[in-house]
C-alpha cells in the first residue's frame, strides 16, 4: 500500500505479527530458532482469542478419542478437510493443551483434579476445556502472556505494540524478509518503519469487520489477508464465512462487536425458539440445537424467514439462575446489562459474522506459498476447517500451528538468507477511511449468511466503483485498515460468486444444494506481480 518511506528499521531472525493464541505461542517457542520481534496492532493482550468464550477442543476424556475427534471435524467441514491436517491437530491437541496447563492456564476441574470437559455444536463427545465458566480464551491468554513477561527481559525477544502491518516485504527472488509498520504513540519508535528478518509469521486474526455486525474485536480488519495477497500468497477458501448462530440481538441499528452468546450454552442444554415459542431446530438435525453452526445459522435465518422476525429466542431459563451465574458470569451480566436476564428472560438473538474457515493457504508445517512467509491461527487456511469450522477447533488450531511452525523455524532458519527488500510495482492506492461503512453494508447485504448471484452481482458493481477512489485523508491507519477490508471483500466476493452451490459456511440461495460432482473442491486466489487478481479452482 502508499506509504511513506520508512524512517527506521529493527532486525530480527523471526518476525512475529499479532498476540492472540497463535502469535504468542509462536513467539515464545521460536525463541529456540533465533532472536524474535513480535509486533501487536494495539496492546498485547488486545486479541481476538481473549474474547473466546466457550473453550478449547481436545480429545481429553477416557471414552474420547483423537479419531473420534476426528470424525466430528470431517463432518463439520463437509468434504473439504485436509484429512492429514485434521489428523495433525486432533494427535498433537491434546498434548499442546496440557502444556498451556503446565504454563500456567487454568481451566475447570472435575472433584477429582482432572479438566472438566464440556459439549459444543458437532461433537458427539464432551471434549471442550473451558475456564471462568465462559472466558476460556481469556485464561489462555493470560497465562501466554505471563509467560512473556516472564522472559522479557530475554535478548531473544522484542515486543512492539500499537504497530499497523501493511506490507510484507520481499526480496529479488520473492522471499519474505520483513515488514513495513506504523507505530502509534509514544515509544522507541513511531511512524512508519521496516522490521526485518530472515521469516515471517502472520498470526493477525480474523476479517470480522468487513462485515456490519460481527462478534470480532475492532482489531480484526483482515490486515494479514490483505498484505499477503500484496505480496503474491495464495489465499484459499474465503467463501467459507461462519456467522455463529446466537449473537444477542440489540436492534436493527447496531454494528460493529456484537455480543456473543456462547454455543456451551446451548452445550448445557438451552434451546432455541422462534418468536412464536416453537423449538425450531428439532427435526431439522440429529444434534438439535448441537449441530455444526452452519446449520443451527441457516435453520435461525428460516426460521427469521417463517415467522417475519429479526431474531429468535434462546431460552435458557430451565437451566436456573445459580447454575447460569456461575457457569456463564460474564455471559450473564453482559446480558443484563442491556436489560435481559437469561434466568428470567427468553433472549433474542440472531446470526452475526464470527469466524472466516478460510485464509491465508499453508501446508502443515505453516509455510504458505511465498518462501520465508508463515501463517497460524484465523488468518491461515491449513485445510483443518474445510467448509464450515468445527466449534472450538479454532484456539486449538492456533496452539498447534503454532508450535509447528516454531519447530520448522529451528530446523531451517540457518538455510534462510533473504535478500534486500525490493518494491513491488506500483503501489496500491489507498481508500477514503469513510467508505468503511459503505463496505461493510455492501458485504452484508451481497454475502452474508444467504447470497445468490444477483447479490453477489450487485456487491462486485459496488466494491468497483469504489476502486479507484482516492485517500481524502491521506495515509492514515483508518485508510490503511479500509482498504485491506476493500480488498478481502473483493477477494471473498469474487469466491463466493464462483462457487455454484450450498455448503457448510456457503449458502447459495439460487444453489440451494451440496454438489460434489462439481464442486468438491478449493477456490485458491493470487494476485500477480502487475497487481492482477486470479482466482482458480482446485479439485480434491
Amino acid at each position: 500500500m502508499r506509504t511513506e518511506d520508512p524512517g527506521w528499521t529493527v532486525s530480527a531472525d523471526v518476525v512475529v505479527v499479532g498476540s492472540g493464541i497463535a502469535g504468542l505461542t509462536t513467539a515464545l517457542e521460536a525463541r529456540k530458532a533465533g532472536r524474535v520481534l513480535l509486533v501487536t496492532k494495539t496492546r498485547l493482550s488486545d486479541s481476538a482469542t481473549a474474547w473466546a468464550q466457550g473453550g478449547i477442543a481436545a480429545a481429553l476424556g477416557p471414552e474420547d478419542s483423537p479419531e473420534q475427534h476426528l470424525r466430528d471435524t470431517l463432518v463439520a467441514g463437509v468434504g473439504l478437510c485436509d484429512e492429514d491436517a485434521v489428523r495433525t491437530l486432533v494427535t498433537e491437541g491434546p498434548r499442546r493443551v496440557r502444556e498451556l496447563v503446565e504454563l500456567g492456564a487454568e481451566f475447570e476441574l472435575t472433584p477429582n483434579g482432572d479438566i472438566a470437559l464440556t459439549r459444543e455444536g458437532g461433537h458427539h463427545r464432551d471434549r471442550i476445556a473451558h475456564s471462568g465458566g465462559d472466558q476460556t480464551g481469556k485464561e489462555i491468554s493470560r497465562a501466554l502472556l505471563e509467560a512473556l513477561a516472564a522472559v522479557r527481559e530475554d535478548p531473544q525477544i522484542e515486543v512492539v505494540e500499537h504497530a499497523l502491518v501493511t506490507d510484507i516485504l520481499t526480496d529479488a527472488a520473492g522471499r519474505a524478509c520483513g515488514v513495513v509498520l506504523h507505530v502509534i504513540g509514544a515509544g522507541r519508535q513511531s511512524g512508519v518503519g521496516a522490521a526485518l528478518g530472515r521469516a515471517v509469521v502472520l498470526a493477525t486474526g480474523g476479517l470480522g469487520q468487513v462485515y456490519a455486525s460481527t462478534t470480532n474485536p475492532p482489531v480484526s480488519t483482515g490486515d494479514g489477508v490483505a498484505a499477503a495477497l500484496r505480496a503474491g500468497a495464495e489465499v484459499a477458501d474465503l467463501e467459507f464465512v461462519q456467522f455463529h448462530p446466537t449473537v444477542l440481538w440489540l436492534g436493527r441499528s447496531a454494528k460493529g462487536q456484537q455480543p456473543l452468546i456462547s454455543e456451551a450454552v446451548r452445550g448445557e442444554g438451552a434451546v432455541l425458539r422462534d418468536v412464536e415459542g416453537r423449538r425450531f431446530m428439532k427435526g431439522r438435525h440429529e444434534l438439535a440445537e448441537l449441530a455444526p453452526r452452519d446449520v443451527v445459522a441457516k435453520g435461525v435465518v428460516t426460521a427469521m424467514a417463517e415467522t417475519g422476525a429479526e431474531h429468535v429466542w434462546l431460552d435458557a431459563r430451565h437451566l436456573g439462575r445459580t447454575f447460569l451465574e456461575e457457569r456463564f458470569p460474564t455471559i450473564v451480566a453482559r446480558c443484563r446489562s442491556y436489560g435481559i436476564d437469561p434466568a428470567t428472560d427468553l433472549v433474542p438473538v440472531a446470526p452475526a459474522q464470527h469466524y472466516a474457515s478460510g485464509g491465508v493457504r499453508t501446508d502443515r508445517r505453516g509455510r504458505t506459498s511465498v518462501p520465508g512467509l508463515y501463517a497460524c491461527g484465523e488468518v491461515s487456511c491449513t485445510g483443518v476447517h474445510g467448509a464450515n469450522r468445527l466449534a472450538s477447533n479454532s484456539l486449538l488450531e492456533g496452539l498447534v500451528w503454532g508450535h509447528r511452525i516454531a519447530e520448522d523455524l529451528a530446523s531451517s532458519l540457518g538455510d534462510a538468507h533473504p535478500g534486500d527488500p525490493v518494491e513491488r510495482d506500483g503501489p496500491v492506492g489507498l481508500l477514503d477511511a469513510d467508505a468503511r461503512p459503505f463496505v461493510q453494508s455492501a458485504m452484508t447485504a451481497g454475502a452474508g449468511v444467504v447470497r445468490s448471484e444477483s447479490s453477489l452481482t450487485t456487491l462486485a458493481a459496488r466494491l468497483a466503483s469504489l476502486a479507484t477512489d482516492p485517500a481524502a485523508d491521506g495515509m492514515t491507519p483508518d485508510s490503511w485498515e479500509t482498504t485491506n477490508l476493500h480488498t478481502v471483500a473483493v477477494t471473498l466476493g469474487r469466491h463466493a460468486a464462483m462457487r455454484e452451490e450450498t455448503r457448510g459456511g456457503h449458502w447459495r440461495e439460487d444453489f440451494p444444494d451440496r454438489d460434489d460432482a462439481r464442486w468438491r473442491g478449493h477456490l485458491v486466489s493470487v494476485v500477480d506481480p502487475d497487481g492482477v487478481l486470479t482466482t482458480t479452482y482446485e479439485p480434491m
